[in-house]
């Protein structure tokens, strides 16, 4: 009779501990998100797009794609190009983008206006793939340098991408200490298998980019979304013309882009 009686304490004690906890959040309003690209690929195409949501509960995984923006970017030369939406929150425009040429983005949304003024950034292109089957803490991963050499005597800034469906590496780079030396962006993912195939990219980007990325990596890990919810806000180069404190979040990035693929062997 004791041990059952024990028993039942015991029970009674496990099974308060499962009560719902409800915890109360504030609700911040919500803010504009931004992901606008203009890229330049090798073989001298172009790609503009330009992603809009909105900021959403700490607990809510629906995404709030904005989809009756209006959307232009004009170039310093008084070219206007509208961007046309498609779907999940992305508009797209077709740009001849040209060097040493301003570029200012410019959204209308919910009776305010957004803006931000970028110029092309080249970059190095991507060389050749190194393979190392003994990588990662265990010694039997898989892992990928991409090569590409920093020209010499220029300061230059670089976000790189190693795209695959194993998973996502995003880094950035600047050449303070490799300032005309080959140099290598870092590729290394759970499950990466002979016959994987990974897509590797790297983008000339502003300092003022680095930096923005930089802080947002350090937050993410630099796995998955840079523009997930973040612990701390930080800022980018989109201002809210007409309520400045209504900021919003992302950047406007201009880019030359080098791209190279790569079948695990």
């Amino acid at each position: 009779m004791q041990k059952l009686f024990l028993m039942v304490i015991f029970f009674g004690i496990f099974s308060s501990c499962e009560d719902v906890i409800d915890v109360e959040l504030n609700d911040a309003l919500p803010r504009l998100v931004v992901e606008a690209n203009l890229n330049v690929w090798e073989n001298g195409s172009t790609s503009a797009a330009v992603r809009l949501t909105t900021t959403a509960p700490f607990f809510d995984n629906n995404v709030p794609f904005v989809t009756d923006a209006i959307i232009t970017v004009t170039d310093e030369n008084g070219v206007v190009y509208l961007f046309n939406y498609t779907q999940d929150g992305v508009y797209v425009s077709n740009i001849a983008v040209q060097l040493n040429v301003d570029y200012t983005l410019n959204i209308e949304y919910k009776n305010e206006t957004y803006t931000a003024t970028e110029k092309l950034y080249t970059v190095s292109p991507l060389e050749y793939i190194e393979q190392r089957d003994d990588g990662g803490f265990s010694g039997e991963d898989i892992e990928l340098k991409a090569f590409f050499t920093d020209p010499a005597g220029e300061r230059n800034f670089y976000f790189f991408e190693g795209l695959s469906e194993r998973g996502d590496e995003l880094d950035v780079y600047n050449d303070e200490f490799f300032d005309g030396n080959t140099i290598f962006g870092y590729y290394l993912v759970e499950d990466l298998a002979p016959g994987d195939e990974v897509q590797f990219n790297i983008y000339g980007v502003s300092e003022a980019y680095y930096n923005f990325m930089f802080i947002l990596l350090q937050q993410t890990g630099g796995g998955g979304g840079p523009f997930e919810t973040q612990p701390a806000t930080v800022r980018g180069n989109i201002i809210n013309e007409t309520t400045p404190d209504n900021y919003p979040l992302g950047y406007f990035r201009v880019s030359e882009v080098s791209t190279l693929n790569y079948t695990v062997q």
